[in-house]
């Protein structure tokens, strides 16, 4: 009977000194950061097509261009900032992608090129690779037998 009290003491403890998360700022925030990564996107995407390119040709470059940018603000601890202030504003497109392969290879750099970048840089970004990829092998076959 004790640690039931005692675990309900502790849960109200941690909610009364955990801050309040302003979470309309924080939707809004994300919403207009996301929407700007997206709108730059478009602006890419549209020059491209002006200066005559295919869609998929497109496609590529903003993914390209995109991800640069993200890898070198992560790279000069710009994007962190952007991140903190937009949560998944900044991280839902392919600039948080970028930025999940970037930081841990800053971040274990010490450890040197192959076992600290090489071994670390897909901590975060390898699961998703991963399970992206055999899904869409999976969604392929099951294309390829069925459709």
């Amino acid at each position: 009977m004790k640690s039931i009290e005692t675990k309900k003491e502790y849960i109200e403890y941690v909610e009364k000194k955990s801050p309040k998360s302003p979470i309309l700022k924080n939707c809004f925030n994300a919403f207009w950061v996301g929407g700007l990564i997206c709108s730059i996107g478009q602006i890419i995407f549209d020059f491209c097509e002006f200066k005559g390119l295919d869609s998929t040709t497109c496609s590529t470059i903003v993914s390209i261009i995109l991800i640069a940018i993200s890898a070198l603000l992560t790279g000069v601890n710009i994007f962190n900032k952007i991140g903190k202030f937009a949560g998944a504003g900044s991280l839902v497109p392919i600039t948080g992608f970028a930025n999940s392969i970037v930081s841990p290879a800053i971040e274990y750099k010490s450890e040197g090129y192959v076992m600290g970048v090489g071994g670390k840089m897909f901590t975060v970004a390898g699961p998703v690779l991963v399970y992206g990829i055999s899904t869409s092998i999976i969604i392929g076959m099951i294309a390829i037998f069925f459709i």
